[in-house]
């Protein structure tokens, strides 16, 4: 994929967000154990983050509560440490679309993941790999429908349409959908400082 990523940085500064660029994960992933240090730290559902390694190497130095860290989960249950990971200073996630010109959108099951990207923290970074950029709102929106939320869907083991074959959403309603509310991020909300991490590799979903 050609992207600009420059010009996508200074689109998403014209929405008020503070932007950093990397060419790697690694680099990225260093920058932000430089950041965030001897705090508390929640982490939203991202492949992401996981990819990066984040969870282990700001746990050497952070507070960091992860519901996809299965040792937490067998310690204090799932829904705990959504309701711990909601109540930390800093919280890290990534999207499952974004625009060229800045628009980000997510799509949620649970909704921490929404709820703590707008709202509860001091600090918010967003990280997103080049394949996660489209030029339109349209195409953004089709991505996070018919590529991320399959994959989410069979990665979790989900019996639903989507994960079943793989290919697109079928606007289903089963009890396992796992699209149940959608975000919009248009600018940063109000008293919560959020830093977009744009990084020219592929990752996540």
């Amino acid at each position: 994929m050609c992207m600009d990523l420059i010009q996508v940085k200074k689109n998403l500064e014209q929405r008020r967000f503070h932007v950093t660029v990397f060419e790697t994960a690694k680099e990225a992933s260093a920058y932000l154990n430089e950041q965030i240090d001897d705090t508390t730290v929640g982490i939203g559902g991202s492949v992401t983050v996981k990819e990066m390694g984040l969870f282990d190497t700001l746990s050497e130095h952070n507070t960091v509560w992860w519901h996809n860290a299965p040792q937490q989960v067998a310690d204090y249950g799932r829904m705990e440490v959504l309701r711990k990971a909601a109540d930390t200073q800093v919280y890290i996630s990534s999207v499952n679309a974004m625009t060229q010109s800045g628009q980000m959108i997510n799509i949620d099951n649970t909704g921490n993941r929404i709820a703590s990207t707008v709202y509860g923290h001091e600090k918010v970074y967003l990280v997103i790999g080049v394949n996660k950029i489209e030029e339109t709102f349209e195409r953004a929106m089709w991505r996070a429908r018919n590529i991320a939320s399959p994959k989410n869907a069979q990665r979790m083991g989900l019996k639903t349409p989507c994960a079943a074959a793989g290919d697109r959403c079928y606007d289903c309603n089963s009890p396992q959908r796992i699209c149940n509310t959608i975000q919009i991020m248009e600018a940063p909300t109000k008293g919560q400082e959020t830093e977009i991490i744009l990084i020219n590799e592929k990752l996540g979903y």
